[in-house]
């Protein structure tokens, strides 16, 4: 059954038959498609625009649709044009004349805004879930670090010591920024466009407030020419999806380092790694490697969204159609990373003897020998200059810092003394960086404390 058959007198071909359908993409929306129209019938009838048995018969049909399309007696017919068209003719076969009446005040223009805006809702909600349980897995490993120390790096290269817990923290904080970003996303989804018609409205006198109350939406949209092509809130969740992409992917990248035989900072449970078809010895971070290389793909969604809206002329066009592949790839894509990411990082094994190892060497400690300086009252530019020439002594004579003579120091500077050896040891150098959001164990720990409740309060917003 085609919803606009009247106007035609000839057959559509049936390569454009295929080519126009969206049901295998669309499909999916079935659950938001009969929700609404069980809303938009009863509302037609509180307007007398159905008897109050029609409307009863069209909601027990649609009941028993959405039971048989879930129990699997009901399967979707690849010859119909969209989900839209199928519902309704299913409906229609089972009904009779009731069912024609459903359409009444209403288009499929702004039916597909509202299944898509239903589904989104329901899309942040699992994966705001989803980044919450990563975050208390994030939690409990920095608890668990807050003493590890490991180095620091900027360009690649070690730079400054801090902590494991330190480092998760700042993952934390990523995707902390990622959930409120879904949350804001899903504040602007949260609007109900059905009563938009096609494009102008109807001239039925349909009582929205009563449907948005009824599938529960915030508000309701406020121009009709704009509920029905706006796409906006899409690409926000797409946008909000790469960057959280983005946020997994920069992890994923440095425990791929990290568990390598260069670092080996951790490794893997075997539960989430693989083997090599030729190399006995190898276990390779795949997973890792997996969800690094699924954020590009994340990334094309946007973009292929972004281009489809970017010429288009108020107010729904078909190239509009093209949205939902992309939109449902980048949830499904974020959706399966955050459930294997989360498990993979709850069983890594932290190799503390290594990351101490790790902290200790590369000089890390040599700012807080111009700290030190300064504090002695020795500018810092010239304290700066004082450490680099010492730094190339040691590379010079294969010493560490803290292994200098301090006769040998107080030749680069007379304000060095016995004092100084304290201020070079990793841990301490650890310790003193208290300021708040630095590495400080005591500092952290409080950090930890307030992020549990951060990700509680976005959660419950």
């Amino acid at each position: 059954m085609k919803l606009w058959g009247g106007r035609f007198t000839g057959r559509t071909d049936e390569l454009v038959e295929r080519f126009n359908s969206s049901l295998a993409v669309d499909c999916r929306l079935y659950r938001e498609d009969i929700r609404g129209s069980m809303a938009h019938a009863a509302m037609l009838a509180r307007q007398g625009y159905l008897a109050p048995e029609e409307a009863e018969a069209i909601v027990a049909g649609l009941q028993q649709i959405l039971d048989d399309i879930e129990s699997g007696r009901l399967q979707f017919d690849p010859a119909a044009e969209d989900v839209h068209s199928q519902v309704e003719s299913w409906l229609v076969a089972r009904i009779g004349e009731p069912g024609k009446r459903l359409h009444t005040g209403r288009s499929r223009n702004d039916q597909v805004a509202l299944d898509v805006r239903m589904y989104l809702k329901e899309q942040i909600d699992q994966l705001t879930s989803l980044l919450a349980g990563l975050q208390e897995v994030l939690l409990d490993l920095a608890e668990e670090h807050l003493e590890t120390i490991m180095p620091g790096f900027t360009h690649l290269q070690k730079a400054q010591p801090v902590t494991l817990a330190h480092h998760l923290m700042a993952y934390v904080e990523m995707f902390l920024r990622d959930m409120g970003r879904l949350r804001d996303c899903r504040r602007r989804t949260d609007v109900m466009p059905l009563g938009s018609g096609a494009l102008a409205g109807t001239t039925f006198a349909l009582d929205r407030e009563f449907v948005r109350q009824q599938l529960g939406f915030a508000a309701l949209s406020a121009n009709s020419l704009d509920a029905v092509s706006d796409r906006d809130f899409v690409l926000e969740f797409l946008a909000a999806a790469s960057i959280a992409m983005m946020h997994l992917s920069r992890f994923c990248e440095e425990l791929v380092l990290w568990s390598s035989d260069e670092f080996g900072y951790v490794e893997m449970d075997d539960a989430f790694a693989t083997g090599s078809s030729i190399m006995p010895q190898k276990k390779n971070p795949d997973v890792a490697e997996l969800v690094r290389g699924k954020t590009g793909r994340v990334y094309g969604d946007l973009v292929a969204v972004l281009t489809v809206m970017k010429g288009l002329p108020l107010a729904y066009n078909k190239d509009m159609q093209e949205d939902k592949e992309a939109l449902f790839d980048a949830v499904d894509t974020l959706s399966q990373c955050l459930q294997v990411f989360t498990p993979m990082l709850r069983t890594l094994k932290v190799r503390r003897e290594r990351l101490a190892q790790a902290a200790a060497g590369g000089f890390s400690n040599a700012t807080d020998l111009a700290d030190y300086l300064v504090r002695k009252g020795v500018p810092f530019r010239t304290a700066h200059e004082v450490v680099g020439r010492a730094v190339l002594y040691c590379l010079q004579h294969g010493l560490a810092l803290d292994e200098v003579p301090l006769a040998t120091l107080k030749e680069f500077s007379p304000f060095i003394e016995e004092d100084v050896y304290p201020q070079l040891q990793v841990a301490g150098c650890v310790r003193n960086r208290s300021v708040w959001g630095g590495p400080a164990p005591a500092t952290v720990a409080e950090a930890i404390r307030q992020a549990r409740v951060r990700v509680q309060e976005v959660v419950s917003a």
